[in-house]
């Protein structure tokens, strides 16, 4: 990866091998198998909570163990090591859930509703995404009408991730008129009267990783599970989606150097008309671009990072490295199963997996389009 001590230091190598160790032993082994049952046992959760891993990042009040963005990026690529894009967004599902309640929660919410949720104990979702409105988040209809101690949901939300399982959802409702200002967020337990879930949707890529679709019916929610004030929302949602593309960002080169490397080792291996594939200059010149382009993005992306951790806005450098990591992870997950022929088509060879769980990183967390979107307003006013 190149001289990476500019990002990473002592810390962030200590983190770096205990997910290295949680990953060989708790989840390589199984993936295959937790691939075709669509969804990892709920004991992982737990296991990781007891490791330390999913508090990494998170504030020690609420039993995390502290540290800045790049702690989280590199147990992020690492978790990313098991092969299984579904099992590392199931695990992560906390990550896109928790910081609205850091960013507007009351100190009472904090310790309610955090630490059990680091501990494995409580699985938390995000529910943004609805039939009609996805990356369109001004335009949710999930409707929220508050009585004396309650609010009434009345909705529903799709793709999910951890959806089917959630103990708690991080909800995005519409408290007053259409548009941005009328969104707010509000914490759901899913044991509520009134919340049901479908069953696991069947989906191409993230297999592994239960996605589903959520009911509200007359739900009836503790007034004092609203995040903020009624009407600060979609600055919760807007302020949660830069680390949320971040993460996609750093999803995205992990996704492309494992298929670089699976790639490297078959081109060494394979041969073809009597010598290595790596022995043609075709295979070797399409193996450079594949490394120039994953170094190039991720370095980008760890500079996007370190802006970030400096306080610096980088509302259009992320948008700008979200997609340029799917970008090339697009290009490189192709190349990878060109390189591997028939074999890349084959369930068994780590590039097919790749290739598949690749093609959410450039929907979820924003579509490019919508991305760009957010760039060229940056750049043209």
């Amino acid at each position: 990866m190149g001289d990476l001590q500019e990002y990473f230091g002592e810390t962030h190598e200590m983190v770096r091998q205990t997910v290295r160790r949680f990953v060989r032993k708790e989840i390589s082994p199984f993936v295959d198998q937790w691939e075709e049952q669509g969804e990892f046992p709920r004991e992982l959760y737990t296991q990781a909570g007891e490791t330390g891993i999913l508090g990494i990042g998170y504030p020690q009040a609420y039993g995390g163990s502290g540290g800045d963005l790049f702690v989280k990026i590199a147990a992020t690529e690492e978790l990313m090591r098991c092969g299984s894009g579904g099992v590392a967004a199931g695990l992560g599902s906390l990550d896109i859930s928790i910081p609205p309640i850091l960013t507007l929660g009351t100190e009472d919410q904090k310790r309610r509703l955090i630490p059990p949720v680091l501990k494995g104990e409580r699985i938390a979702a995000l529910g943004i995404t609805e039939p009609n409105a996805g990356s369109d988040v001004a335009n949710i209809r999930t409707r929220a009408v508050r009585t004396d101690r309650h609010y009434v949901v009345n909705g529903g939300k799709t793709f999910i991730t951890s959806g089917v399982r959630a103990d708690q959802l991080t909800c995005a409702v519409r408290t007053g008129g259409q548009g941005a200002k009328g969104l707010s967020l509000l914490v759901i337990p899913s044991h509520l009267p009134g919340y049901a879930v479908s069953g696991k949707l069947r989906k191409m890529g993230w297999w592994a990783s239960d996605t589903g679709q959520i009911f509200l019916d007359d739900c009836r929610v503790p007034a004092d599970n609203l995040l903020g004030a009624e009407g600060q929302g979609f600055y919760g949602i807007m302020e949660n989606f830069q680390k949320e593309r971040l993460q996609l960002a750093v999803m995205a080169n992990m996704t492309a150097r494992m298929a670089l490397e699976a790639s490297i080792r078959y081109a060494r291996e394979r041969e073809a008309f009597g010598r290595p594939l790596s022995g043609f200059q075709v295979t070797r010149h399409k193996l450079v671009d594949m490394a120039t382009q994953v170094e190039v993005s991720q370095e980008f992306t760890y500079r996007v990072a370190a802006k970030m951790e400096a306080g610096k806005n980088q509302f259009k450098e992320i948008s700008m490295a979200k997609n340029f990591a799917c970008t090339i992870s697009d290009k490189v997950t192709h190349d990878a199963v060109q390189i591997h022929g028939g074999a890349g088509y084959m369930r068994e060879y780590l590039v097919e997996r790749l290739y598949r769980d690749n093609r959410i990183l450039s929907i979820g967390g924003g579509t490019q389009e919508i991305m760009k979107e957010i760039i060229s307003k940056q750049i043209l006013n």
